[in-house]
């Protein structure tokens, strides 16, 4: 499913759709939703005004060779999500994104579609990550990683959750990603970071837990998988190491912190806020949002 809101990032997302066959996307659903509740007269005349572009975007999809069906729904992204999701059992969601900044913060991502879809989702999540670039003169929405699984950037907290995320960075690698980094970081406000030898012990069973993934991702046929564990803050070295060539981030959408069944988890959050790398969110397979 991808969740348009007819801006220049949609249109990107859109645009390069190929791209995202090594994903092993076949059958597309193009979502909108009008944002209007109780009030069938207004909802019907919104849906009747941006009926044309949703068309055109269904089109540009179909040329691209995907089987594509148009959902458009009077409520908000929040609720009307949910139910398509689940009555048509999409298995992932996709949208655009931008880097915000200070400008974007407040104008962009608060209160659009794809912040709340980004806090609601029960499925895989794919952010795509789009700019504004120089064309001839003319400022255009591109997307920034065509070519997703070229070199992969799994960040994990080794959370059950997390380890669901891994099994979608097996699936890539089994679809031809050949980079994969696997990577933990340790908060470095935990209070056995006062003791050396805890922190070498952590370390040890932390690099032996990588080296199995290690092992399972190179038997997959990955060809260049690497191990990095650092100390600090989670967010910030993920968007640190995001930044050497890659492609697509993975990680689960929650971690082990407080509250994590009810909320999107602060890392993810973060990350996603700030990367200008595209990103896949895992979600828990039980996840249900009330």
């Amino acid at each position: 499913m991808i969740a348009t809101d007819l801006s220049e990032s949609s249109d990107a997302v859109i645009n390069c759709m190929k791209d995202f066959k090594t994903l092993g996307v076949e059958e597309v659903i193009l979502f909108y939703a009008c944002g209007i509740d109780n009030n069938d007269t207004l909802a019907e005349y919104t849906k009747d005004f941006y009926e044309p572009d949703l068309l055109k975007q269904q089109k540009v999809i179909e040329n691209q060779g995907f089987v594509t069906t148009l959902e458009i729904v009077p409520g908000g992204a929040y609720e009307e999500l949910k139910k398509v999701a689940k009555r048509t059992d999409v298995s992932l969601i996709i949208i655009g994104s931008q880097e915000v900044n200070v400008y974007n913060q407040i104008l962009n991502f608060y209160g659009n579609v794809n912040s709340e879809i980004l806090h609601v989702h029960e499925k895989p999540l794919l952010m795509i990550s789009t700019n504004v670039v120089e064309n001839d003169g003319k400022r255009i929405f591109v997307c920034l990683n065509k070519n997703l699984n070229d070199r992969i950037l799994f960040a994990t907290d080794f959370s059950d959750i997390s380890m669901r995320a891994f099994s979608y960075v097996e699936k890539l690698v089994e679809d031809g990603c050949k980079k994969v980094t696997l990577f933990h970081v340790h908060e470095k406000v935990k209070r056995w970071f006062t003791n050396s030898d805890q922190l070498k012990e952590f370390n040890r069973i932390d690099t032996e837990r990588l080296e199995a993934r290690r092992q399972i991702l190179l038997n997959k046929g990955a060809e260049e998988v690497e191990l990095k564990i650092l100390v600090g803050t989670p967010s910030v070295q993920i968007l640190k190491e995001s930044k050497n060539d890659y492609t697509l981030i993975v990680m689960g959408s929650q971690g082990r912190g407080f509250l994590q069944d009810i909320f999107i988890g602060s890392v993810s959050l973060n990350v996603a806020r700030k990367t200008k790398v595209s990103l896949l969110l895992i979600p828990p397979a039980d996840r249900k949002i009330p």
